[in-house]
């Protein structure tokens, strides 16, 4: 699995701040109030952030010797495809808040305290979870053994073998 890159995220927030300024835009000119995020969703956002990394921690113990746990391989490949994922939305939804943020900038009339305050912090926990998802797929991964490069290795045990009887 290849870790989540910086172009990726860059898009899924370039993305978003475009969905957030054109679902703004197009309220207005309907005549119709902006959107502003439920006041639950940044809390969601950081409580998400912190499971993901709460669930990568003990990865991170097994596979550097912390604890004597095995590692169990699917359970990693999915607390690190969870946080891929994590960080993916979380750039997505601060690029919303973003995107909504910029449209009442623009706007001549001040927008009310409130709405723009659940902007803002729909920006911020959004960020906030794209780093801990990084973090939690930072944990997730374990040291490459010298055996990656070629699978089998050296090991005559794994080759396949003819007998003459």
């Amino acid at each position: 699995m290849k870790r989540t890159g910086a172009g990726v995220l860059l898009v899924a927030a370039v993305l978003g701040v475009a969905a957030g300024f054109l679902v703004d835009q197009i309220l207005t000119s309907a005549g119709r109030p902006t959107f502003t995020p439920a006041v639950t969703l940044p809390i969601l956002l950081v409580l998400l952030g912190a499971v993901v990394v709460g669930l990568a921690i003990p990865i991170r113990r097994a596979t550097h010797g912390s604890s004597g746990a095995k590692v169990d391989p699917f359970r990693a490949v999915r607390i690190a495809m969870l946080a891929k994922a994590s960080s993916i939305v979380g750039a997505a939804l601060g690029g919303l808040g973003a995107g909504l943020w910029i449209f009442l900038a623009t706007r001549p009339v001040t927008p009310s305290l409130g709405s723009l305050g659940t902007v803002i912090a729909t920006t911020v926990c959004g960020a906030l979870l794209v780093a801990a998802g990084l973090v939690a797929e930072h944990l997730c991964t374990i040291r490459k053994d010298d055996d990656d490069e070629q699978p089998g290795g050296d090991d005559p045990g794994l080759e396949p073998r003819i007998h003459d009887h």
